[in-house]
């Protein structure tokens, strides 16, 4: 039994032919019980078809059933979706965080399961401004939600030099930000988080950041566009 959450953000990879290879290479290897996976919206019904726990890459912040190409969160719901990722760095260009807390409230009263990315910039590292990025992003994106539906969240570290660039942070590093964001929720709301680490996680490193303690899953991209090497990447969690 892996006692790491791992959760696949498949992006928009996949062609339609591609999905059935996917499924193929996954479905002969294994089921895990803590394994989500986040494909585009058009093929999420194949794998919930395969009995997959399934995730959408982004929500609608309004149930308006008149908004031409969103999907809301009624709409995922009635499909039996049960996660959903929210603030992801690649939608940043989007999204503000007033947008993001909106999603945020609307999904977790929904009873959604909600990875909330946070992350800074390589500039903002080097400017030692990591902690008032991060406080910022936590304190303005929770903005007025309730604290009973915490347990319902996860908060997925992507420092933003390391998203899809094999540019990595040393394991020192990674954990002690992880315990800044730690340090930061039980100050201000009395609760830790599930904490998940993303950001050029792939086949070579993954043995590496498994070692850090304060980590309880993995958000990984680009590295699990193959099945094969997501399958790699499994094992060597489990090893």
């Amino acid at each position: 039994m892996i006692n790491k959450y791992i959760f696949v953000n498949l992006k928009s990879s996949l062609l339609f032919n591609d999905v059935y290879n996917y499924l193929n290479v996954i479905n002969d290897e294994f089921f895990i019980s803590n394994l989500v996976i986040f494909p585009s919206n058009i093929y999420i019904p194949y794998f919930l078809e395969n009995k997959y726990d399934v995730g959408i890459q982004n929500i609608s912040n309004s149930i308006d059933k008149n908004f031409t190409g969103e999907i809301t969160v009624l709409q995922a719901k009635s499909m039996g979706i049960k996660y959903v990722i929210i603030g992801h760095s690649d939608r940043n260009f989007l999204e503000s965080d007033e947008i993001i807390n909106q999603k945020i409230k609307l999904t977790l009263e929904n009873d959604f399961k909600v990875i909330v990315c946070i992350g800074e910039t390589q500039e903002k590292r080097q400017m030692l401004k990591t902690y008032d990025v991060l406080y910022r992003q936590i304190k303005n994106r929770l903005r007025g939600i309730d604290k009973k539906y915490f347990s319902n969240m996860f908060i997925a570290y992507e420092p933003v030099l390391s998203i899809g660039t094999n540019i990595l942070l040393s394991n020192e590093e990674i954990k002690d930000t992880i315990e800044l964001i730690r340090n930061i929720f039980y100050k201000n709301y009395d609760y830790i988080p599930y904490m998940l680490y993303g950001g050029s996680v792939n086949i070579e490193n993954i043995k590496q950041l498994n070692k850090i303690s304060n980590i309880d899953g993995f958000l990984i991209g680009t590295a699990a566009y193959d099945p094969k090497n997501l399958v790699k990447i499994i094992k060597k969690i489990d090893e």
